[in-house]
């Protein structure tokens, strides 16, 4: 079975009582409307890429400040205790620290 021609859609291929239906894709075959404008810039004026790197760079700044508060307190909290801990341990295992800790 064969799908019939207002089936396969708006082709140029004549159809129905005026001869086509409804024209091509896009072209109606109506009156023009009005008050619908379109602005265009050319391909080789566009400039996709405009701004990004100045963009970046202050995006980034932005969300930085604005987390920093919440990151670096643990952070610096972690590290200083992980100092310390490394620390304790070399003491501890020095001949000073056996000593100290010898009669436990």
């Amino acid at each position: 079975m064969r799908p019939t021609q207002v089936m396969m859609g708006g082709g140029e291929s004549p159809v129905g009582k005026y001869g086509k239906f409804l024209g091509g894709w896009g072209g109606f075959g109506g009156m023009p409307q009005k008050g619908i404008i379109s602005y265009t810039l050319s391909a080789n004026r566009q400039n996709p890429l405009a701004g990004t790197m100045h963009a970046a760079i202050f995006n980034t700044w932005r969300r930085v400040s604005a987390q920093i508060l919440y990151v670096a307190p643990p952070v610096l909290i972690a590290y200083y205790s992980m100092s310390w801990a490394i620390e304790r341990n070399h003491y501890l295992n020095s001949k000073a620290g056996r000593q100290e800790f010898a009669e436990e």
